[in-house]
């Protein structure tokens, strides 16, 4: 019997389990801290659900670490990976829709600075796009800017770029 095999037939040391419990709990923290319509998204049993809504109404920081090392307790009878795993797909949802925010962000204010020239390029590339709302948006969010106006006009063309680009996906 070599030492390898003596090692394996140990069971984990205190500081493991330590180390475990604590990444249960980081995981668990990490589910208090999502929206609910991205909760509902993570596949957990009731126990579970249960516990982590009432996580999110605590405001004590005593009872908070208290509910943490619970919700890692309910944790530690379940198989973890099926909800990194699912956590892991939400958070690079939000990163996507992140950086198509951004990507409308610069067309917007492209077609308002670069005017025409910007809407021809997003008409080439979004042909479904509605060219005559889009170029009177264009003018009005200039004008709006001229006379330092709120700018209504940018948030309708923002909406307006939104949608043409949710449709083609």
């Amino acid at each position: 019997m070599s030492h390898d095999d003596y090692e394996d037939d140990l069971p984990p040391s205190k500081s493991q389990r330590k180390r475990e419990m604590n990444a249960l709990q980081d995981l668990a923290a990490e589910l208090v801290k999502l929206s609910a319509r991205d909760l509902a998204k993570i596949p957990m049993p009731e126990e579970l659900l249960e516990a982590v809504e009432h996580a999110r109404s605590i405001t004590s920081h005593g009872a908070m670490r208290r509910q943490r090392q619970y919700l890692g307790k309910v944790m530690r009878h379940l198989d973890p990976e099926p909800i990194r795993t699912a956590l892991d797909r939400v958070k690079q949802r939000g990163i996507q829709s992140t950086s198509q925010l951004h990507q409308i962000e610069r067309w917007r204010d492209r077609i308002i600075d670069e005017g025409q020239e910007a809407l021809n390029e997003f008409s080439t590339q979004y042909p479904q796009a509605d060219r005559q709302q889009l170029r009177q948006l264009m003018m009005n969010s200039r004008k709006e800017r001229e006379h330092s106006k709120p700018p209504k006009s940018a948030r309708a063309l923002f909406r307006c770029l939104r949608e043409v680009i949710d449709s083609d996906e």
